[in-house]
């Protein structure tokens, strides 16, 4: 299996809510047959049915409405500034910013929030971590520190 992700998946309840959050923030999707999907570099998210999700996958859906299910994505932005300005942007399109930006233990900066369907990001600076100019993340030779 090669190392990588194509598409990640968000179940959720109400298909026109979750889309008009990320739209909110900017996004763009494209919905078809119930699903709307988001290009998002170069993989996609996705949002479709919470309950269509979990038969798919051939799983119970058991997580209790709004709790934490050991999941979290996440977006690294290029400043400080950036991470500030997005958690407005989250509060204003009806986010729930959990976790207020703050300083990190790695020198960073960073918030988390829950959108309307209770699915938890994380917006971070990291100085650490290169942001390439097509929006796509490289890792540091972590061996080498």
């Amino acid at each position: 299996m090669e190392q990588r992700i194509s598409l990640v998946t968000l179940g959720v309840r109400d298909l026109a809510r979750a889309k008009r959050f990320y739209e909110a923030l900017g996004w763009r999707g494209q919905e078809m047959q119930e699903t709307v999907f988001f290009q998002t570099g170069g993989m996609a998210l996705v949002l479709w049915g919470r309950d269509q999700l979990a038969a798919d996958a051939a799983v119970a859906d058991i997580a209790a409405a709004g709790a934490f299910d050991g999941v979290a994505l996440a977006q690294n932005v290029r400043s400080r500034e950036d991470v500030d300005r997005i958690a407005a942007e989250v509060a204003a399109a009806g986010g729930e910013v959990t976790k207020a930006p703050a300083d990190t233990f790695y020198g960073g900066y960073a918030f988390y929030f829950r959108d309307p369907e209770g699915h938890s990001w994380e917006v971070a600076y990291n100085p650490g971590f290169t942001i390439n100019a097509d929006g796509t993340l490289t890792l540091p030779d972590f061996a080498a520190s």
